[in-house]
């Protein structure tokens, strides 16, 4: 098994913390993510579990940021296991918190983990959820490859959290943000990871009407995007990340470049995305 290495949580707004774990892939070539989120509202959200084999330090810092018996929401993307590892974990130590997702995702999630259907509640693609001081809202990122998929949007700090959209590789040492990588390795992994792990049918869309869904993403105004496989994007960053995601249909992938500008292998995954 491939190290992880070790980033504390990053405050990417007040009151809301990436809380991240990462290891090495393609040989130590390049670092991957698997970040989830918590915002300290009246009513703390915790968005995303993680991944089972990350369960100790998910905790150590989701815990080191809110007690467990003030966490009201548990908002989950999607129900892959590197999202909802630590799921029934955290509904077991989290007592008071209640699960959210999509209105098609409670069937089967309910009955795949044995979630009692009085802990979840159903907030879909443009409702909003009250924690509150504020009213999260949940937002469908044009990219996905789980159909019940929603990231969620706080207008208050602006802060989107795009599920697996926007996913990225890092260079070995991992960093914080976007902004701290070289801008051509940044997009050549851009392409790749979407193209190879999250969205291959991309190259089948209409490239107008997905341009439309791209368009509305950036109506919402975000200033900060955050994601489960990548680095912080923040507001120099951003009209680069939307350039990179709309041109996702026509984009040829190439072999990634590391840190030093030398070429990595080609073939890469973020794993179940």
């Amino acid at each position: 098994m491939t190290p992880t290495l070790r980033q504390r949580p990053l405050e990417v707004a007040p009151d809301t913390f990436l809380v991240r774990a990462n290891q090495h892939s393609l040989g130590g070539s390049v670092s991957t993510s698997m970040n989830s989120l918590v915002i300290r509202a009246t009513e703390p959200v915790v968005v995303d579990t993680g991944m089972v084999t990350d369960r100790a330090t998910f905790f150590e810092d989701v815990f080191s940021l809110v007690e467990p018996d003030d966490v009201r929401w548990i908002f989950l993307t999607h129900d892959d296991d590197d999202h909802s590892g630590n799921l029934m974990e955290a509904l077991e130590r989290c007592p008071n918190a209640m699960v959210v997702m999509s209105w098609a995702a409670i069937g089967r999630t309910c009955a795949a983990f044995g979630i009692p259907h009085e802990r979840v509640r159903a907030v879909d693609h443009g409702q909003r959820l009250d924690v509150g001081d504020r009213t999260l809202q949940a937002v469908r990122p044009p990219v996905f490859h789980n159909a019940y998929t929603r990231g969620l949007f706080d207008p208050t700090t602006r802060v989107y959290f795009a599920a697996d959209a926007f996913c990225a590789p890092m260079p070995p040492e991992p960093v914080d943000r976007v902004d701290q990588m070289p801008e051509q390795m940044w997009a050549e992994g851009f392409a790749l990871f979407h193209h190879s792990s999250l969205c291959p049918w991309i190259t089948m869309v209409d490239a107008a009407k997905y341009e439309v869904e791209v368009a509305k993403l950036a109506a919402i105004g975000a200033e900060v995007i955050t994601s489960a496989h990548g680095p912080t994007i923040t507001s120099g960053s951003l009209d680069r990340a939307f350039d990179l995601l709309a041109g996702l249909p026509t984009a040829v992938t190439q072999p990634l470049s590391n840190a030093s500008g030398e070429q990595v292998a080609r073939h890469t995954s973020t794993g179940r995305g």
